[in-house]
């Protein structure tokens, strides 16, 4: 009777851990295809165009600029509201010392820094634009 207890404790042990690691594996590979953050938790929801934007947000540009430049050191280059998937941010786009360009999203609601993404300049995260009028230029000749 111990021989078949022991065995079926060891199998549902290994059952366990297998489906812990599956979860696991799981959980990581669904962060890992997370390339782009997305913002889902500002506090100014909005359905209005972008005419409406200044009156809705409820901190100053200046103070989504302080707020970025305590999390990221650097200059700024642009400030704007932007409509981050429903929600009312300020983008400032920050060129660090080390000449990389840093968006980070600030909820024009609470000042709260939401994302804080390497980017480049005017919104191209990756130089695909530039990759694809290279190979259309090929094409041509």
């Amino acid at each position: 009777m111990k021989k078949k207890t022991a065995a079926i404790y060891k199998t549902a042990t290994t059952l366990i851990t297998v489906i812990a690691f599956a979860s696991l594996l799981q959980a990581g590979i669904t962060h890992a295809g997370d390339k782009e953050k997305k913002i889902t938790n500002g506090t100014i929801s909005i359905q209005q165009d972008e005419t409406a934007y200044p009156g809705l947000a409820a901190i100053t540009m200046e103070q989504a600029r302080d707020a970025a430049l305590a999390n990221v050191q650097g200059e700024v280059l642009k400030i704007e509201l932007e409509d981050e998937n429903g929600f009312l941010v300020y983008g400032v786009e920050i060129v660090t010392p080390d000449k990389t360009i840093t968006d980070v999203k600030v909820d024009a609601g609470n000042g709260e820094i939401l994302v804080v993404e390497k980017d480049t300049p005017d919104g191209d995260t990756n130089g695909d634009d530039e990759q694809e009028n290279d190979d259309e230029h090929e094409d041509k000749d």
